[in-house]
């Protein structure tokens, strides 16, 4: 299918600047391609639905024009004092409805002379549907199939507000009827306006062309209690939004995806998996994999939990799959912070070596650091556990050893330590592991001989020389 771009910003109370364009920047830093919209233009242009203002006034004043909205006048306070009475009344619907309509102030109750008296002096109005009375209205979602509903239970929603922009409801009903979109798709927290949308078809007489509807489940809290926020990430240390996002007003600083260290493709792969799988095993997918196996029947009903392992563990595969030589043009920036100039083949095998350990591209330090500074101190827990009394002298007999090693490979060291271990009767751990404290300064890091090799002979040697002088 293609993919339309379309920015729904009627409600400007609660317009957020520079949201827009974090938009595009998230879909774009997800490889998300926009066929048609805001970005690129088309056919169906304007895409901002602020721009579209007089379309949507056209269709609202056509629904009053059929019969099947009218224009209401009914102030704030007109408003909540209806809430309250009904509240008291303990009513069954609480909301503007077929049961009170013709109590309120709006064109099917005041003379027309009236209404167009009040269009005419420009008084604040909202055109709402007029939703019919007890009726039966059976709608299909995809994913949850048939739904249900007497029209008596539903209210007569707003569809043009009195500030000249249409209700999520008119906007979107009139732009997927405009823009011919087959398939519409959204959580489920906006089921309960299906029943709404299906009227407005029927109302325009557009049921022909009315798309099919599919309503996502929730994500949940990693615990799966209740709907994922922006505070279980703030509260439990993962990011909820693709990228950083800095509120406009308060500053606050929301964590991102991009920002965090997630590849894109790790970050698509997870939110694929959440609410929907193939039916096989395979959990790795590309983007172009993804469009062709994706299928909507198998989104799942229930909400789907948060798992941050699950996320990291995607982002570890595809860190896996990175060649040595993007990993290292990706880990250079984090040396240059620390202030490390190193070669930069020499970066690419110490990646080889470690990356296999690690979830992101930040953590190669934290599992790689000794490759490219002398150890600063020796861990003492590691000290008291694996340096023994002989340790300095078999070290320093070892590093003898070495020292003679004209080719210094990986065969060669391998050769060399244990002949020494044989000859010396010593234990294979006795050894590596004070050599491994000697040269990383702590119980941590990859397969020694490995080690050694990308190390050096001079840098071995060296390291071996000033741990047997400084550990007591």
């Amino acid at each position: 299918g293609d993919f339309l771009l379309r920015i729904e910003d009627t409600d400007q109370h609660r317009y957020v600047p520079g949201a827009e364009d974090y938009i595009i920047e998230s879909l774009k830093w997800c490889g998300i391609k926009v066929d048609e919209g805001v970005t690129v233009g088309g056919e169906h242009a304007p895409y901002r639905q602020s721009e579209r203002k007089p379309i949507y006034k056209k269709y609202a004043e056509e629904l009053v024009a059929k019969g099947f909205a009218y224009y209401a006048f009914d102030t704030a306070e007109e408003l909540e004092a209806l809430r309250k009475e009904l509240e008291a009344a303990k009513a069954k619907n609480t909301s503007y409805s077929a049961q009170v309509r013709m109590k309120m102030k709006n064109s099917l109750t005041l003379s027309k002379e009236d209404v167009e008296k009040k269009l005419a002096g420009n008084e604040p109005y909202v055109i709402r549907f007029k939703m019919p009375e007890n009726e039966e209205l059976k709608v299909h979602d995809i994913i949850r199939e048939w739904v249900t509903v007497n029209t008596s239970t539903l209210d007569d929603k707003v569809l043009f507000k009195s500030d000249g922009m249409p209700t999520y409801h008119l906007a979107n009903v009139v732009d997927d009827y405009l823009m011919k979109i087959s398939h519409v798709i959204r959580g489920e927290e906006w089921l309960p306006s299906l029943p709404l949308h299906v009227m407005l078809y029927r109302a325009f007489g557009w049921e022909k062309d009315m798309p099919e509807f599919a309503h996502l489940p929730l994500l949940l809290k990693p615990d799966g209690k209740g709907k994922l926020s922006k505070r279980d990430g703030d509260r439990l240390g993962f990011p909820v939004f693709p990228l950083q996002w800095v509120d406009p007003k308060s500053g606050e600083i929301s964590s991102g995806y991009r920002e965090s260290g997630y590849f894109p493709q790790a970050f698509v792969n997870m939110l694929a998996l959440l609410g929907w799988n193939p039916g096989t095993e395979q959990e790795v997918f590309s983007m172009k994999e993804l469009e062709d196996i994706f299928s909507i029947e198998k989104v799942h009903k229930a909400g789907s939990r948060f798992d941050l392992e699950k996320a990291k563990w995607f982002n570890q595969q595809y860190l896996r799959m990175q060649d040595d030589e993007e990993l290292a043009r990706l880990f250079v920036p984090v040396l240059e912070e620390k202030g490390i100039q190193s070669p930069f083949d020499y970066v690419m095998k110490v990646c080889h070596v470690i990356k296999e350990r690690v979830n992101f591209v930040k953590e190669l330090w934290d599992n790689g650091y000794f490759f490219f500074q002398v150890p600063q101190n020796y861990d003492p827990a590691t000290i008291k556990k694996r340096w023994k009394a002989d340790s300095p002298s078999d070290l320093t007999e070892l590093g003898k050893r070495l020292s003679t090693i004209a080719d210094f490979n990986h065969e060669e060291i391998e050769k060399t330590v244990h002949l020494f271990l044989e000859e010396k009767q010593l234990g294979m751990g006795v050894v590596m592991n004070a050599l491994r404290l000697a040269l990383v300064g702590k119980g941590i890091g990859p397969d020694m001989v490995t080690m050694m090799v990308l190390l050096g002979k001079e840098e071995v040697l060296a390291r071996i020389e000033t741990a047997v002088s400084l550990i007591k």
